[in-house]
């Protein structure tokens, strides 16, 4: 019995050139990672889309061009980069309060602010099939997401101040948001700590196993020399307690998640803010990697706005996020740049598993294109920075305004194109990797 073969050879070796562009280098130095990652990449439509920013980005040739809401302005946003259903979650902010919004900044960058909307809608095309949902189901929850966006544009536009909406909290989220800052709240540090750490004469180290690596001292003093950088880029207002800096131990680690894999990082122990040893942090230093979203962004300005990744990613995640993590900071080693930022104790994703009922679907999907909203209006001429010298939200709102019924369309239309095509290219994908075709696996 013969096995029917998908014949598209053409976008096979148009997959493997854009991930030779995007993975290469790093595929070479850590084949085992991506091994792990392409395994994980495998399982399905959507987990392939994940890892595929760089395909992505590398089919939005019209928009290159221009293309409708998009001008001198909406075109230059601050933009997450890899926006989609799955990258929003909890975090404890600089105020110590839970929040829950969108996170995960390693893509973020300057450009045309439908390119979010596009990433995001076509992932929820990707979970409604996921979950057996109808093309009209799709469709109308591609445009409940486009209403709550332009909604709540329109009103940071109009008066409303990006401090004066709420953020979702205890206090202000429903169904699976707040649920999932109520898991958030029953998770403590010491938690962490004990799943990460040990208490070895009357101090605490990190224990052996669990994926950490011991370093050598050549290594050891090299991150030593990088955290040091690294302090000198927190805010003032981070440095409350110069003792809580007092590195207890250094181990490495190897990122083998679908975003980061083959990318080297590093762990340190801190004291925390006093001297007990269940408030002691754990912060990593991770190489930050070239978004996908800047292969294909031509204006000089931008790129030369950034020393290295890491103080982009950075840079991009203060202003794209109210009161961002205290911890989060950046520095160099071997002439690469590092994020740096506290392993959160707090941190819970969303979890889309257990959402199948479409009315919560629905809710869940405008509530994210709040967050959305909020966060594009938040990167602007208020947030500090120069690069975006103007209000996001008016340039925003004034261009959907110019044709608001077909805001919505267009985002519905690309959300069914693009999710049948990664579904395709998913299946695609599959057979190079399990063929042996992907060069130097």
């Amino acid at each position: 019995m013969s096995v029917p073969q998908l014949n598209d050879e053409p976008r096979g070796e148009e997959i493997l050139a854009v991930f030779d562009t995007a993975f290469g280098e790093l595929l070479a130095a850590d084949p085992a990672a991506f091994r792990v990652k392409f395994r994980k990449m495998a399982a399905s439509a959507f987990a392939f889309y994940r890892g595929t920013a760089c395909l992505f980005y590398n089919d939005l040739e019209a928009d290159k061009r221009g293309g409708p809401y998009l001008d001198e302005r909406t075109s230059r946003v601050w933009i997450h980069g890899d926006l989609h259903a799955e990258n929003f979650g909890t975090y404890m902010d600089a105020n110590g309060r839970l929040i829950f919004n969108v996170n995960d900044f390693d893509e973020a960058y300057v450009g045309p602010f439908t390119w979010d909307l596009k990433r995001f809608s076509a992932s929820i095309a990707l979970i409604g099939y996921a979950k057996a949902l109808s093309d009209e189901q799709i469709t109308e929850l591609v445009r409940v997401y486009a209403g709550a966006y332009r909604e709540r544009i329109h009103a940071l536009a109009t008066g409303a101040k990006s401090d004066e909406v709420p953020p979702f909290t205890l206090d202000t989220a429903e169904g699976p948001l707040l649920d999932a800052l109520r898991d958030a709240r029953s998770l403590t540090r010491f938690g962490l700590l004990e799943s990460m750490t040990e208490i070895r004469d009357f101090e605490r180290r990190f224990a052996p196993g669990g994926g950490s690596i011991e370093l050598d001292a050549a290594t050891r003093y090299k991150v030593l020399a990088a955290f040091d950088g690294y302090l000198e880029t927190l805010p003032e207002t981070s440095l409350a307690r110069p003792d809580s800096y007092r590195v207890k131990d250094v181990v490495g680690r190897r990122g083998i998640g679908i975003g980061s894999a083959g990318l080297p990082s590093y762990n340190i122990l801190l004291e925390g803010h006093s001297d007990a040893l269940e408030n002691d942090v754990v912060i990593y230093i991770k190489q930050a990697q070239t978004p996908a979203v800047s292969r294909h962004i031509t204006d000089p300005a931008i790129r030369g706005y950034f020393q290295h990744e890491g103080h982009r990613t950075v840079i991009s995640q203060r202003a794209l996020q109210a009161h961002a993590d205290p911890w989060l900071g950046w520095t160099e080693l071997d002439g690469a740049g590092q994020l740096v930022a506290e392993v959160s104790p707090y941190a819970v994703d969303l979890d889309w598993s257990d959402i199948d009922d479409t009315e919560e679907i629905a809710a869940v999907v405008a509530d994210l294109g709040r967050a959305t909203a909020t966060m594009h209006a938040a990167a602007d001429d208020q947030s500090g920075e120069s690069l975006v010298p103007f209000s996001t939200e008016r340039a925003i709102d004034a261009a959907i305004a110019a044709d608001e019924d077909g805001f919505a369309e267009l985002l519905v239309s690309f959300a069914h194109d693009y999710g049948a095509r990664a579904r395709t290219d998913h299946q695609i994908f599959v057979d190079l990797f399990r063929n042996g075709r992907i060069p130097g696996l």
